[in-house]
């Protein structure tokens, strides 16, 4: 595995649980030297476990020598970063490039070169032709297997894959791969073999699909809030029909994280390249980003126009609970934009104190959820963690005027008016 990133070290570690022999190789020396240590350097819930174990075991390796771990396998995943590139849609693939240049010194016999990077199609034509030598000795083939981990929920979703997308026309690449999977594919139809241009579209195709999915509940959201309907009520009935399903249809803040944003963004640049107009991503993309101005302009119709002095309470920052990524994630617009107009921001979040906030006036990380709500104003709930589902919030506060800004409307309004606790959700 070429890159210890969230990708790289979960899927790793996991076919490592599986019994194979895995190298880890990153550039990082202090990265790897963390790693050998037990430091795991991203939040994932389960993944310390299985890394321990499988070090402990010489099943999982981490290295920093490229050639020695190319010399021991037999399939090479590319998983490195591939972010938007600055000022532009399209998405950054150095990284990718430069592990293709450098795996021409260093194969000799025959390797399946497969990217698990999320990459644009194409991206295996270009990397094919920078190994094309090897191409013609027959000593590659060049593979694309998108990973569909979420956050989170990363290590289930490894070993119990909705699919597993294999796209390659060479058949000795497919049976290996295959065999490498057998052990979570339950079912003969979760091996989906394509071509390697379908495969590196599907994955985009599918996070378009599901950002669409997120923005479109968002908006019904906006509109049930003007004719007083709860929009669980509406995603409740939409979803009861297969045709449309109920998961992502769950009213809001904007989608964030390492995939939605970047990725929406990278297939529009891809079907602008191909002279094709994806209107539809393109607004998801608009309507996204309009989302987090539209929470700010909520907070100032509950809280007032003048919000200097203000303590707000916000509880949880991340884009989503079990994980402690912040890409994307809506507090880093909300947080600032109050911060800058005087409101006393004090924050708790499962996943510890972030340096992003660091040099924000008035912004404070707060270790528990008690010192977080007292004598706020305002308590807005960001990130539904398991933390934030029980409250006593007039426990917590201890204050009569206070109001409760929800979401990811974890609470029942009714419940709420009968403890006289001002309170508002989303679309609701």
């Amino acid at each position: 595995m070429i890159g210890t990133g969230y990708v790289g070290l979960v899927s790793g570690a996991c076919f490592s649980d599986l019994g194979n022999t895995v190298y880890c190789v990153d550039k990082d020396k202090t990265k790897i030297k963390l790693l050998n240590s037990g430091h795991i350097p991203i939040y994932e819930p389960g993944l310390e476990e299985i890394v321990k174990r499988n070090s402990s075991k010489k099943r999982l390796i981490f290295t920093d020598d490229l050639r020695t771990a190319i010399r021991n396998s037999k399939i090479i995943f590319i998983c490195v970063g591939t972010p938007t590139k600055k000022n532009s849609n399209k998405a950054d693939l150095k990284y990718v490039f430069q592990v293709a240049n450098q795996l021409k010194k260093y194969i000799h016999n025959y390797k399946i070169i497969v990217t698990k990077s999320t990459v644009p199609v194409t991206t295996g034509d270009k990397i094919e032709k920078i190994l094309k030598k090897l191409k013609v000795k027959k000593l590659i083939d060049v593979v694309s297997n998108p990973e569909f981990l979420r956050e989170g929920e990363a290590i289930r979703d490894f070993l119990y894959p909705d699919r597993v997308v294999v796209g390659s026309n060479s058949k000795k690449a497919d049976k290996l791969i295959k065999s490498l999977y057998i052990p979570i594919i339950k079912k003969e139809s979760r091996y989906f073999n394509t071509s390697r241009r379908a495969a590196e579209m599907i994955k985009y195709a599918s996070n378009a699909f599901l950002a669409t999915k997120i923005s479109y509940i968002n908006e019904m959201a906006n509109l049930c809030e003007k004719v007083s309907v709860d929009i669980k009520d509406i995603s409740a009935g939409m979803g009861l029909d297969q045709r449309i399903g109920e998961r992502f249809l769950r009213a809001g803040p904007a989608y964030g994280g390492s995939c939605f944003p970047k990725d929406t963004r990278a297939i529009v640049d891809t079907a602008d390249k191909f002279k094709t107009n994806l209107s539809i991503i393109k607004n998801v993309i608009k309507s996204n980003e309009k989302r987090k101005v539209f929470l700010l302009k909520r907070v100032h119709e509950i809280l007032g126009k003048n919000i200097k002095g203000k303590k707000i309470g916000f509880l949880g920052v991340t884009f989503k609970p079990n994980t402690d990524d912040m890409r994307e994630a809506s507090s880093l617009k909300m947080i600032p934009y109050l911060s800058k107009r005087g409101a006393v921001i004090k924050y708790h979040e499962p996943s510890g104190k972030k340096k992003i906030f660091k040099n924000l006036k008035n912004v404070h990380f707060k270790k528990n959820i008690s010192s977080t709500c007292e004598k706020s104003d305002l308590i807005i709930i960001h990130t539904e963690w398991n933390d934030y589902k029980q409250l006593n919030f007039k426990k917590l506060v201890k204050k009569n005027d206070f109001k409760v800004y929800d979401l990811r409307n974890l609470y029942s309004p009714s419940k709420m008016l009968k403890l006289k606790i001002k309170y508002f959700g989303i679309g609701r």
